[in-house]
Formats: C-alpha cells, sequence, structure tokens
C-alpha cells in the first residue's frame, strides 16, 4: 500500500545525514508513546464506544482545523461547532467533511496536513491525496472503518501502543469517568491530571460560586484563606487517587508571589468577596502558583506552567461559542522576573519539579533555557501549541541545548483533544529529533553512540522521569 507519509519526511537533505537520521529513528519508531498531557475525552475509554463521524471525531474538536477554515471566511457554524444560544449548525457530517476536503490546501505547509495525511495513510488506510474530488471516498472509508471494533477507542489506545495517557480535568471535576475506566477491568493506563484554573483564577467566569462548590465538595471552609487552601489539598489528593502525578496551569502570565501569611489572606478575602481591582486579581495568581508549587513539595504533583496566551482574543466569538475556538493568541511573556519570587521561596528545593512552557519562543535562549540550565526545579517542556511543528521543534532543540542541554527538557508531549492524531505527533516528535542529532553527529559534536541512546530518551525516557509515570 502506497502512504501519503514518504519515508523520510523531516529528514536531512544531505544523504549522509540523512541516513543516520534514518537509522536513529528506526530504533525510537515503535517505542511506547507516554502521553503525559493532553486534553483527550475520558470518557472515550471509559464506554469504549464507537467514534461519530468522520467530522465529529476530526474536524468538530480540532481547533486547528476551524481556525484556519474560519481565517479564510468559513463560519464557524458550517463546521458543526455548536453556539452557545443553541441556534442551530451544520450536523451532516458528509457536508462538514466535503467543506474540509475542497478547502485542505489550505494546510499546505502546516504541521495540520502533516497530522491528517498520517491519520488517513496509516490509521485509515487511504492512498489518495485528501481533495473535494475524494471527500466522499474518503469519508465512506472512515465510516466503514468507525464502525468496526478494531476502531474503538480503547482497540486504538493499544493499537497506538500507548503506554499511558494522561487526561486534563477541572478541580470540581468528580472523575466519574475515570472511575468507569478502573471498574471495567481494562488494563489500558488512564490518568489525571489536576486543572484548577477555575478556582485560582478571579477571572474566571462563575470563580465566587466554583469556590463554593469546592466547599461543598471538600468539607472545607472556602470563604477562609486556610480553608480554601486545605481544600485544594484535598482536591489534589483525590486526584491523585485517579493516577494524577501532575498539576497543570493556564495562567495569563507566568508572574509568581511570595506574600506573607497575612498579605494573603488579605489579598484572597478582596478576592473571594469581589473587590479586588485588576492589578491585585493578577497578583492573587501570581500568589497562587506559588502556593501550588509547595503544595507540589508536600504530594510530589509536579507542576506544569502554561503561560503566555491572551485567552479568547474576540468577545464577539467567546458570547457565541464558548471557550478554546481558535481565539487564543500568543502573547510576550518573562519568565526571570516573573519566577523569581517563587523560585527564592523555594525553587532549590530537591524534590520538586516545574515544568516550563512558553508560546514566546524569543524566551527560549535569553530567559528558559539559562533558568532551567541551573535550577535543578525547572525543566523545559516542549515546543507548545502554536509552535507543536516540524520547525518549532527545531527551533526549540536549537535555542535551548546549547544552555540547558537535553537532560533539562522532558522528552515530548502532544497535549491534544485529537485522540487519532497521539501517533502522528509523536513521530513527527521523534523525526525531528533524531534529524538533529544526526546533524549533532555530522559536525562531530556528538558520538554516533551517544545519538543513539538519547534518540530513546527523547522519545521515551525524559517524559517517563520527568513526569513521574
Amino acid at each position: 500500500m502506497m502512504s501519503l507519509i514518504h519515508r523520510d519526511v523531516l529528514f536531512p537533505a544531505e544523504p549522509t545525514v540523512r541516513s543516520l537520521a534514518r537509522a536513529l529513528y528506526e530504533t525510537v519508531a515503535g517505542l511506547p508513546i507516554i502521553s503525559p498531557h493532553g486534553h483527550t475525552d475520558p470518557r472515550w475509554y471509559a464506554l469504549d464506544e464507537p467514534f461519530p463521524d468522520p467530522a465529529q471525531l476530526l474536524i468538530v474538536p480540532d481547533h486547528y482545523i476551524f481556525r484556519m477554515l474560519f481565517s479564510q471566511g468559513f463560519g464557524l457554524e458550517q463546521l458543526g461547532i455548536p453556539r452557545l444560544d443553541g441556534t442551530p449548525v451544520e450536523t451532516d457530517g458528509r457536508r462538514i467533511w466535503r467543506l474540509f476536503a475542497e478547502n485542505f490546501h489550505l494546510f499546505r505547509g502546516t504541521p495540520t496536513r502533516l497530522w491528517m495525511d498520517y491519520v488517513l495513510s496509516e490509521l485509515f488506510g487511504i492512498e489518495e491525496p485528501l481533495s473535494g474530488a475524494t471527500a466522499d471516498a474518503s469519508y465512506d472509508r472512515i465510516s466503514e472503518r468507525l464502525a468496526e471494533p478494531a476502531y474503538r477507542p480503547r482497540a486504538l489506545f493499544e493499537r497506538f501502543n500507548i503506554e499511558v495517557i494522561a487526561t486534563t480535568e477541572g478541580a470540581l471535576d468528580d472523575l466519574s469517568w475515570h472511575k468507569r475506566i478502573r471498574e471495567s477491568g481494562w488494563r489500558g493506563r488512564v490518568v489525571t491530571a489536576y486543572r484548577p484554573d477555575a478556582v485560582v483564577d478571579p477571572d474566571f467566569e462563575g470563580f465566587s460560586k466554583n469556590l463554593d462548590r469546592m466547599g461543598e465538595i471538600t468539607g472545607e471552609d472556602t470563604g477562609s484563606w486556610q480553608g480554601y487552601l486545605d481544600a485544594h489539598r484535598k482536591r489534589r489528593a483525590f486526584f491523585k487517587t485517579f493516577g494524577a502525578t501532575s498539576s497543570d496551569h493556564g495562567h495569563p502570565d507566568a508572574a509568581t508571589e511570595n506574600l506573607s501569611t497575612s498579605e494573603a489572606a488579605a489579598l484572597f478575602d478582596r478576592v473571594r468577596t469581589g473587590k479586588a481591582d485588576p492589578a491585585e486579581r493578577g497578583r492573587f495568581r501570581a500568589q497562587m502558583l506559588t502556593e501550588m508549587a509547595k503544595m507540589s513539595l508536600e504530594d510530589g504533583l509536579v507542576l506544569q506552567i502554561h503561560p503566555g496566551s491572551r485567552r479568547n482574543h474576540s468577545p464577539a466569538m467567546m458570547a457565541r461559542f464558548g471557550r478554546d475556538k481558535g481565539f487564543d493568541v500568543p502573547t510576550r511573556t518573562d519568565y526571570v522576573t516573573a519566577l523569581k519570587p517563587m523560585l527564592d521561596a523555594i525553587g532549590l528545593e530537591p524534590g520538586l519539579t516545574v515544568i516550563l512552557f512558553t508560546l514566546d519562543e524569543s524566551t527560549y535562549s535569553r530567559e528558559l533555557a539559562p533558568l532551567a540550565g541551573v535550577y535543578p526545579a525547572l525543566k523545559l517542556g516542549p515546543a507548545w501549541w502554536f509552535h507543536d511543528s516540524p520547525e518549532g521543534m527545531r527551533r526549540f532543540r536549537e535555542l535551548t541545548t546549547e544552555t540547558a542541554g537535553f537532560y533539562n527538557t522532558v522528552g515530548f508531549n502532544d497535549d491534544t483533544r485529537a485522540f487519532p492524531s497521539i501517533p502522528a505527533r509523536h513521530d513527527i516528535a521523534r523525526r525531528v529529533d533524531c534529524a538533529f542529532l544526526a546533524r549533532l553527529v555530522s559536525e562531530h559534536r556528538l558520538r554516533e553512540e551517544e545519538a543513539f541512546e538519547l534518540a530513546g530518551e527523547l522519545a521515551y525516557t525524559l517524559a517517563k522521569k520527568a513526569y513521574r509515570l
């Protein structure tokens, strides 16, 4: 069978270096997937029901796809994206798929094109490039496959060779789907991660009611500073019973604070009663990053910081469709000054792991690599979101390795909602890393045996170790 993916895709053009990159890749291509951070739905693994039609599986949940089409004048309603007011949107999966296929050329040169070609070819056995002319045939082929037991979530989990996958749930989640997974007896390892944004960000919609709910769940007085912190401790402990090894924090910036107990309590009172101004609300978020890091010292959860996104940039689209609809945009982000209060307080403590991500690539060599290259607590997360691409991955290695090395990074994680694309994303990361290692060998900066060792570390071992999996 022909493949839409060339066997040497992303490998160097120079034949000798390409040959070494290929040899390195062949040693890691079949390694199990460690997926330590992502947003797949635990309901899929709990119920193990057939996936819906191709559009609902591959287009509707994928903001990479619908943001590009929206930028070219197509309404989200045409793509089946639900509106908050209940206004009818397109529900015919075939029509949505046709629209996507007819405009697939818009994705030329993007990582979405690579991911989708991989999914179509390697998962569904489609040999013809996607276009308007092949839309119906590909839709029918995928639909037929999705009806087969081999294409249900658990079967695909095993086919993808996933050793462990972490979903991400909010602090108020009852983790009922994780409970059902556990009770089902299925041996696939699906763990959760603690995402407390809704109860640490005063600007999150329903913040005050969220704190009330947190108090009800935990039996703690979330009207007091100490009760509020204890409620977090209880929720974190609960998440750990379902395999959590990390917490995740999607703040607008990387700011931290280290206030005294009395200062923090006074700030919390202003926030809790709705009296805090924007600066105070930002300061509270900053204090809570430090508090979460301190709790990580207590309970061992790895702390992930995903800052620097201006979320929901369009208020009109936010009002119409809600969160996570492609209107999050990177912003400039400071780390050296922002992280200093937290690092001054606990940055030298053994046992703490803080994984830093960025959407501001200008900080790689100037701030992030130097910080991770000296503070034992800090590790660098891989190229993320807008930079989760071959070029972004190359830039990450080029700009961080000289200062932080390889072992202050954490391998790769796919951070995706699009379950079928997981093996594609890991394959691309492995190819890019092997190409980078081959280049270092060709320049006599790395011995060949070191490159083979590193290939396995970057593809598998570093993520498993950093996330304590």
